[in-house]
């Protein structure tokens, strides 16, 4: 079966319970980078799982997999809000939801919109 070209493909190609999860966490992101940037953002496959991008660089990537769904790359984060992701982070910059819990998408829109922001400022300097 051919990777799939597109976020659609790729979130279609889930279960429709982990389908549902997906297309929500990238609603989140691509509110959050929206108000950040000022614009949609463009949505494409890269290294085989979503990227939603910000300025031709990507703002966040996310993926479905068996047991969890992960967000990349999350960077350390201001206080209080670090302190509330710590519990979903994988690895330094990972943050995984397990498919067993409720997916917080508050505070996933909250940490995609920090890190959107943290884009558009790191943009405005290069």
């Amino acid at each position: 079966m051919a990777a799939p070209a597109t976020v659609d493909e790729y979130i279609a190609g889930f279960p429709p319970e982990v389908a549902a999860r997906l297309t929500r966490v990238r609603a989140e992101i691509v509110d959050a980078v929206t108000a950040a940037s000022g614009s949609r953002p463009e949505e494409k496959m890269r290294y085989g799982i979503a990227a939603i991008m910000l300025g031709g660089r990507y703002a966040l990537h996310f993926a479905g997999w068996k047991k969890h769904i992960g967000l990349y790359p999350v960077p350390r984060l201001p206080d209080p809000l670090e302190s509330e992701i710590a519990p979903y982070r994988a690895e330094k910059d990972s943050v995984v939801f397990p498919h067993a819990k409720d997916i917080p998408y508050d505070l996933l829109g909250r940490v995609a919109r920090e890190v959107a922001d943290e884009r558009v400022r790191q943009s405005a300097k290069d």
